[in-house]
């Protein structure tokens, strides 16, 4: 009798302990796809993006001019284009529709332009790459201008400023060139339970976006992809074709996103010939390249 009474609570202890264990389990679970929420990503058009992110809405470097607005870039491939060279794929009201703040890398006229300035609510959160670029922004009306830094929290996301450079070496090395490229940033979002976001920015391939990749490992790599060209220099200066590639192979296991092409004077890369090169080097499943007014979810 004694036997049979110890029997039982043997297997009373064996089976809670089984359960324990899988509830640890089911705890430490790794996290799928299926346990992120959604992170969605529109191309307005050139390098302008709507990304919601932990349902907030960022809209990234605005340029909502309308159609050949702005003479073509000097000194610059096909100068003589005026830009943009496309209209917008969608009403200004809809491109502002639901946006919680603004992101501008930068304040070139591609990415932040006359009309940006008049459309935008000049009590929006803001977000600048530096003081000058801030003080640039304050002095066009808007209220609330902060400066982005390593680890800023806006709604429950945290954004962290990458650094880049804006063309090559070369190109820096010439004062009145190097004045006229300026400063730009990357930003990488991140949430808890949401896929992490690289935006690059203008950038050509740099220590900093490995610095960034290794650093924050994202899921989701938003590239500026045109392959912008100034006369007078060989390279670009932001990234290209080959980049793309390098990203894909480099992070095999995100997805790439390849923006700001078909509509800015100087951009040498059309999403046709990148489209191209992505599948002759068979990674079209890793690579979007959306169309203006395209949205993509993660």
């Amino acid at each position: 009798m004694q036997l049979r009474k110890m029997a039982y609570v043997f297997m009373a202890l064996t089976t809670n302990l089984t359960a324990a264990n899988s509830f640890a389990a089911e705890s430490v679970k790794p996290m799928t796809d299926k346990n992120y929420s959604v992170v969605q990503l529109q191309e307005i058009r050139n390098a302008t993006v709507k990304i919601t992110y932990a349902d907030t809405t960022f809209l990234i470097d605005p340029m909502l001019s309308k159609k050949g607005t702005y003479p073509g870039f000097e000194n610059t491939y096909r100068s003589e284009l005026r830009n943009p060279l496309v209209d917008l794929p969608m009403s200004e009201d809809d491109v502002l529709k639901g946006v919680d703040a603004v992101i501008v890398t930068h304040t070139h006229l591609d990415h932040w332009d006359d009309a940006a300035q008049k459309l935008i609510p000049k009590n929006m959160p803001l977000f600048a790459q530096n003081q000058s670029d801030a003080d640039i922004i304050r002095k066009q009306g808007f209220k609330d201008v902060r400066i982005l830094g390593t680890h800023t929290e806006f709604s429950g996301v945290t954004l962290s400023k990458i650094g880049g450079q804006h063309g090559t070496n070369k190109m820096y090395a010439e004062p009145m060139v190097a004045k006229r490229l300026g400063e730009a940033m990357g930003v990488v979002f991140k949430a808890p339970h949401h896929k992490t976001l690289y935006l690059a920015g203008d950038t050509i391939w740099r220590p900093e976006v490995d610095q960034a990749l290794n650093q924050f490992k994202p899921e989701i790599i938003v590239l500026n992809a045109g392959y912008a060209r100034l006369t007078g220099f060989d390279d670009s200066i932001i990234m290209g074709k080959a980049d793309v590639l390098k990203a894909s192979k480099l992070m095999p296991n995100s997805k790439i996103v390849a923006v700001h092409m078909d509509a800015i004077n100087h951009m040498s890369l059309t999403r046709k010939e990148l489209k191209q090169f992505v599948h002759a080097n068979n990674i079209d499943n890793h690579v979007d390249i959306p169309k203006d007014g395209e949205s993509l979810k993660f």
